[in-house]
């Protein structure tokens, strides 16, 4: 088709041929400028040029949104990147690119401790610990739902409303943010308030800092002395073991008086499984009937360390563990069958042995409550669960149990070479010692009770 002059009452005036789903109008001016008529009425204006030998066409717009003098002047810088080598259309697409990529960045910059403590959370959820190759346990992901809780909510036990979280103050903060100076300040409020929970809170802080950095989406945002910094550090409140957190031997007859008298049997079993034992709190409520060997009298625990461990089953915990079972093996009323029936639900024995209706594991969630009426009601000190291990491992001395031997049954690591690498102790020279501590604890307590005879001297294979 012949070239013509662009003016802008022709633009208006042309027209699609018949038959055609298009017809391209050229211009006699700008070279390379066309003018795209359809059928419909449709006016677009492209450019059309050769670059190393293939023909290029490129939309510049609408006629209605471009003034022909525009049109003309977009096509002659068009003419003058292909005539210098390059395709408009990748310089386009280019430029989209870093106009994408940098919608993105504000986007990322915008991000706040709440949107990366939430993806934190659903992480942490998701994957298997590093370290024990096992899935957090649900307390562990509440205990950090708590950190960042806006509180005043009715609390599930006890009257009032709930506290807020020590990191809830932070989560508006953009990450750009949380500098060392921002993070000093909040935790010097903290720590004035409530030391023991803001160094919690700085622990899950730092490790939370570290996940973001392996992040895509999160690295770079945190400054780098968000929690390194020395006006952080120098905040933090000593580490050290509370003193007075452990029972002492004249304290054992109280104690074991409230636990023994709670009214719930199994919160006062296992309370008393903590002490006579020495666990770790998450290791004594996993336990599970299977994990329970009555007639070898042996325990087998998840260990955070080896995985698990078979520890001796003491008498008098096997007396409190049997009524337990029986209990939980003897079928509901009739009545309660009903309603159960009634609501499409069977009854059958809880795989747990210490289990619990309102937990969404099915096993005891929270004991500190029970716990704490417990040592108010014997006019005690505050002793948290742990202090309850750290007893077993502190009273096991007056029985002049080997160090070896008490560390075994806890599940602490070995700490010394002959203890890593050469000390494979059977499960009977475990109960040799664990059912003396055990004893020695209940002649404390002034608890009368006889040990019935057991297999205790038919030797078991070796611990795995």
């Amino acid at each position: 088709m012949a070239k013509v002059s662009f003016t802008a009452e022709r633009v208006s005036s042309f027209e699609a041929a018949p038959g055609k789903t298009q017809t391209i109008y050229w211009d006699a001016k700008a070279a390379g400028l066309g003018l795209r008529v359809t059928p419909g009425g449709a006016r677009s204006y492209i450019f059309e040029s050769r670059l190393f030998g293939k023909t290029i066409r490129v939309t510049i717009g609408t006629a209605q949104a471009w003034p022909l003098a525009k049109a003309r002047t977009e096509a002659a810088r068009l003419k003058t990147v292909i005539d210098g080598g390059q395709d408009p259309r990748e310089q386009a697409a280019e430029q989209q690119a870093a106009h994408s990529a940098r919608k993105a960045e504000v986007v990322r910059q915008s991000v706040t401790f709440a949107d990366a403590w939430d993806a934190y959370l659903a992480d942490l959820q998701k994957k298997v610990s590093p370290k024990t190759k096992k899935p957090r346990s649900p307390q562990y992901i509440e205990d950090h739902r708590k950190l960042a809780a806006a509180g005043g909510t009715e609390k599930k036990r006890g009257k009032g409303l709930t506290s807020q979280g020590p990191l809830h103050s932070l989560m508006p903060l953009k990450l750009s943010a949380m500098t060392g100076t921002k993070i000093a300040a909040w935790l010097e409020d903290e720590v004035a308030e409530r030391p023991t929970s803001a160094a919690y809170a700085y622990r899950m802080l730092k490790a939370w800092a570290r996940w973001c950095e392996g992040q895509e989406r999160f690295s770079g945002l945190i400054p780098a002395d968000c929690y390194s910094s020395q006006k952080v550090t120098a905040l933090l409140p000593s580490a050290g073991t509370k003193d007075g957190d452990s029972l002492q031997r004249e304290q054992l007859a109280v104690w074991f008086s409230a636990v023994r008298g709670l009214s719930n049997p199994v919160l006062s079993a296992y309370l008393q499984g903590l002490l006579i034992n020495g666990p770790r709190r998450e290791e004594m409520a996993e336990l599970k009937w299977k994990d329970v060997d009555f007639d070898w009298n042996s325990i087998t625990l998840r260990d955070k360390v080896e995985g698990s461990r078979r520890i001796p089953l003491t008498p008098y915990f096997r007396s409190l563990l049997l009524g337990l079972k029986t209990a939980n093996e003897t079928p509901p009323g009739v009545i309660e069958l009903k309603v159960m029936a009634a609501k499409g639900k069977t009854w059958e024995p809880s795989p747990w042995v210490f289990p619990s209706a309102t937990s969404k594991s099915g096993h005891i969630a929270e004991p500190r409550y029970a716990h704490q009426a417990a040592i108010e009601a014997a006019g005690l000190p505050h002793i948290t669960l742990h202090g309850l291990r750290r007893s077993f491992g502190t009273l096991a001395e007056w029985c002049d149990a080997p160090v070896g031997i008490v560390a075994q049954i806890q599940g602490h690591k070995p700490s010394a070479l002959a203890e890593k690498h050469y000390r494979r102790r059977t499960i009977d020279l475990l109960r040799k010692w664990h059912d003396q501590i055990e004893a020695w604890m209940l002649e404390q307590a002034g608890i009368d009770f006889k040990a019935p005879v057991t297999n205790e001297t038919t030797e078991l294979p070796p611990l795995e």
